[in-house]
């Protein structure tokens, strides 16, 4: 199970310590901003750009512009990114079918925000390695509480915490462990005075012919991509949608008339069971997803001698 590289978060590039220190104004036209920063090595990024480079970069350069002539800086925008994507699981946790779009939403913005501290420090040349690293701990806080947040919200709200969060918690350990996959090939390159990893796709590509088949295949299949930010709450709105839409056919009645067992959750809730399905899923998929990814860096030559 070989999925494509996700080592790099959506927007943590700073400047490089050597760039040069430019005094640019805090007016600048769109032309000149998008120059700077969103150059072709950005939004050129083979994996890092999938949703930013689809329709997010295209809002947050507005959003870049409207921020500098306040003087925020960029790492109090990445903290702001880090709120708002927090919000968005404990949003999620409250029973009900908007909190699951709502949920989404935010992530939207949080993921826009996202790419919006990387613009400013790239227009100011403000090189900061406690951004890029308050940056990781953001993704690894949101995407962590996500699939809990899932569990809380099926097993009634915060005041009726059971069986369906801890499968949330479940999957959250899997997911911090699949991220700590990729950021520990960094830890490891600097352990070894190696250069930066770039995201050449040769250098991700595993050594064997018959992984690097298997892993186009499953390039049609992105179910690695299912815990993600964006990806989850989308999947998890969709379900939650499909679920209303069951119950306002008859279709899907209340717990305590289903006969859901010992994960009902408090009688009379709501029965999600297209939504509890997609938790259940995710057991399984995260550790295929978390398994892949170990398999597909140790095959590839992201860990051997430059």
């Amino acid at each position: 199970m070989c999925p494509p590289d996700d080592l790099h978060p959506a927007d943590d590039a700073r400047p490089h310590p050597a760039a040069g220190r430019h005094q640019r104004g805090d007016h600048p036209s769109m032309a000149e901003l998008r120059a700077v920063a969103q150059p072709d090595t950005v939004v050129g990024r083979r994996n890092s750009e999938h949703w930013a480079g689809v329709y997010l970069r295209k809002g947050s350069i507005h959003l870049t512009r409207l921020l500098l002539p306040t003087g925020i800086t960029a790492n109090a925008v990445t903290w702001l990114m880090i709120m708002v994507g927090v919000a968005a699981p404990l949003v999620l946790t409250v029973p009900g079918w908007w909190s699951a779009i709502c949920a989404a939403v935010l992530i939207q913005l949080h993921i826009l925000i996202d790419c919006t501290d990387g613009e400013i420090a790239r227009w100011r040349d403000q090189q900061s390695t406690t951004g890029v690293y308050i940056d990781r701990i953001g993704h690894y806080i949101v995407e962590a509480m996500l699939p809990i947040a899932l569990g809380v919200h099926l097993d009634g709200g915060l005041l009726e915490i059971g069986g369906w969060t801890t499968l949330g918690a479940l999957v959250a350990v899997v997911v911090i462990l699949k991220k700590s996959f990729g950021d520990l090939v960094h830890v490891a390159r600097t352990y070894s005075g190696w250069p930066k990893l770039s995201e050449d796709a040769e250098l991700a590509a595993p050594r064997s012919g018959g992984l690097r088949s298997l892993r186009g295949i499953l390039r049609f299949f992105p179910f690695f991509r299912a815990f993600g930010a964006i990806e989850f709450t989308l999947i998890v709105a969709v379900v939650a949608t499909a679920d209303l839409i069951l119950r306002l056919a008859g279709a899907e009645a209340t717990a305590a008339g289903a006969g859901a067992g010992m994960l009902t959750g408090p009688e009379g809730l709501v029965f999600e069971g297209l939504l509890r399905g997609w938790l259940l899923l995710s057991i399984p998929l995260s550790l295929a997803t978390a398994a892949g990814y170990l398999l597909s860096i140790l095959a590839s030559s992201r860990l051997r001698v430059p």
